[in-house]
């Protein structure tokens, strides 16, 4: 398993830096988006017993939005629609109790728009327009940074002092220790890019827009277990070996590039829509 899961990073690893750092915005919204649709089509198969037309029409609508949220960019909505991540956030509190309320298939029709709509509109823009006063491509590694040096510290941490749980219901493995850890590793990458490159906003506002960020991207990985736990499967997909499926890689990203683009303009930093 671990074979696998390195092939397949290294194969995907110069894929998606030669579309950040190498395609303008037209091009890289569709490399992009090809992504963001294979977690769309492992999301239709957990809508819930969806026929394969139905799974196609709602794919199309989802492709529909994208384009539609493309057109339009309505920036000054996503600066509002990530505070429906604290929605996520009771559901994910009180889950089993919640699932009355959120698995049907019209409502995770709905849902699947929510995560996916906006995190790739928010990929999308700050690849093209910049944050925080570096240009886009850099700009989105070092949301990205944020989110991977989050996962790390939460792993090693929780393996080696984790104890508490931190949502036993959705996720047994995950703990407190290894949130605070990885949380820690994150705060600690955001607060050293700066001595390396030129980066807008004071240190106390870019720590607290990488806190809220690293917090989102652990609720959109635990609202993904939740739904795959009520599901009863372990991963989204098996399209890329040893890792399970799309939407298992991008999880995290579905909360946390939306809510990081909002905190921008919530902490009045450069770069928020």
């Amino acid at each position: 398993m671990l074979k696998l899961r390195i092939i397949t990073a290294l194969v995907l690893l110069p894929i998606v830096l030669g579309a950040v750092f190498l395609l303008e915005r037209t091009a890289f919204a569709l490399v992009a988006g090809a992504f963001f649709m294979a977690a769309g089509w492992e999301w239709s198969a957990l809508i819930g017993r969806l026929t394969m037309p139905a799974r196609l029409l709602w794919l199309g609508s989802l492709a529909a939005l994208m384009v539609l949220a493309e057109m339009m960019q309505p920036l000054w909505l996503y600066r509002w629609l990530p505070l429906w991540w604290l929605l996520a956030l009771v559901l994910v509190v009180s889950y089993p109790r919640s699932a009355v309320l959120w698995a049907k298939p019209a409502l995770m029709a709905l849902i699947g728009y929510l995560l996916l709509v906006p995190s790739w509109s928010a990929v999308v823009h700050v690849q093209s327009s910049g944050a925080l006063g570096l240009a886009g491509p850099w700009a989105l590694m070092y949301i990205l940074v944020w989110v991977w040096a989050a996962d790390t510290g939460a792993y090693f941490v929780g393996r080696a002092v984790g104890r508490h749980k931190l949502a036993p219901n959705v996720s047994p493995g995950k703990t407190i220790e290894g949130l605070l850890g990885g949380l820690a590793l994150a705060l600690v990458v955001a607060a050293l890019v700066p001595q390396l490159l030129t980066v807008d906003g004071t240190l106390s506002r870019l720590l607290l827009v990488a806190a809220l960020t690293v917090l989102a991207s652990v609720l959109g990985d635990l609202f993904e277990s939740m739904v795959k736990r009520q599901r009863g499967v372990k991963d989204s997909g098996t399209m890329l070996p040893g890792h399970g499926g799309m939407l298992d890689r991008i999880d995290s990203v579905t909360a946390a590039l939306p809510v990081a683009l909002a905190a921008l303009t919530w902490a009045a930093l450069p770069g928020g829509v």
